[in-house]
């Protein structure tokens, strides 16, 4: 697998295990505000997952610029010069270390004061193509292993990320902190309710396995008790062996899947090819790692209800 674009070696030890928010508070005063657009903080996010937190947190008191547009595969983003300089010149620069190595390069170069790494504010697990229940602890297919960034794909584990963010900017802002705490407790309650709603819509189902391209589900696997199988490891655009084409196969008969499923910035033609070999349907299992006119939904939530729909319907949930 190429793992180019997961986690550089050298961040490969700081990234599975929990730090520290690198994050200096102005002392008594919103200095990062006073300088922002209009009074506001000036936040850069790498990408949805963290534009969405910043939005929900920040709400009013701050001025939200993504680094990946919408449609382009975060995975692969490489920043404009422009891009670059700016970095420098936010408040705030949230980020998750291990999903995108040119920013991941471009933030440790740019010396932004308050930046916060989601990755830090949470465990991240090895995952590979096959995570489950029954063999999260298991040698993945192919030596396919690799510390999974996809966190925000578990409402518990986004939801313990949405904590880190909304402390370190209380201490960024704390002129606003009241309003920062209040909107962080809003968040982790949709997060809440949205954790109970895929507890008791996948509690129980007539199969446990679903089959993806981009093995991005890790975390939402062993949160509820199924079984990830991906075609591809934790890369969205590696290729299968034949040797694991093969087992697909076989799972998909054992295991009585009845659907294939791809996503909506990747290539579907690896699941589509998989499915009509097997004679299996199709869906869309959405990571989320950018909003767009294909996605089943306005923003997180609703995208990730839709996720549950079609995680139901291909389960067979009862």
């Amino acid at each position: 697998m190429n793992v180019r674009r997961l986690i550089p070696t050298t961040a490969l030890a700081g990234a599975v295990a929990l730090g520290v928010v690198s994050l200096s508070a102005c002392s008594g005063t919103s200095d990062a505000a006073d300088k922002g657009s209009g009074g506001k903080l000036d936040v850069v996010a790498s990408f949805y997952p963290m534009q969405y937190l910043a939005e929900q947190i920040g709400g009013g008191h701050v001025a939200v610029n993504t680094l990946t547009k919408p449609g382009v595969e975060p995975h692969d983003l490489e920043l404009k010069p422009k891009q670059i300089g700016e970095l420098g010149e936010a408040d705030v620069i949230l980020y998750l270390k291990g999903i995108q190595p040119a920013v991941d390069d471009a933030i440790a170069q740019a010396g932004v004061k308050n930046t916060i790494d989601a990755a830090t504010l949470t465990k991240l697990e090895e995952h590979g193509t096959g995570v489950g229940h029954d063999h999260g602890g298991e040698e993945a297919h192919e030596g396919e292993v690799g510390a999974d960034p996809h966190v925000w794909l578990d409402p518990v584990k986004y939801a313990e990320v949405a904590k880190g963010v909304g402390s370190a900017l209380e201490k960024a802002d704390p002129d606003h902190a009241a309003d920062y705490k209040k909107n962080t407790e809003a968040l982790v309650k949709k997060l809440g309710d949205l954790n109970t709603a895929f507890e008791t819509g996948l509690k129980n189902t007539a199969t446990k396995t679903f089959i993806t391209t981009h093995s991005a589900f890790g975390y939402l696997a062993e949160r509820y008790g199924l079984e990830q199988e991906g075609i591809t490891g934790i890369d969205p655009e590696s290729e299968p062996s034949p040797a694991r084409v093969k087992e697909l196969h076989d799972i998909a008969a054992k295991d009585k899947v009845s659907t294939v499923f791809f996503e909506t910035l990747a290539s579907d033609k690896t699941a589509k090819t998989l499915a009509g070999d097997t004679g299996l349907k199709t869906d869309v299992l959405d990571p989320l790692e950018g909003i767009t006119k294909q996605s089943k939904g306005d923003d997180y939530i609703e995208v990730m209800r839709s996720n549950l729909a079609a995680l139901k319907t291909a389960l067979g949930a009862k």
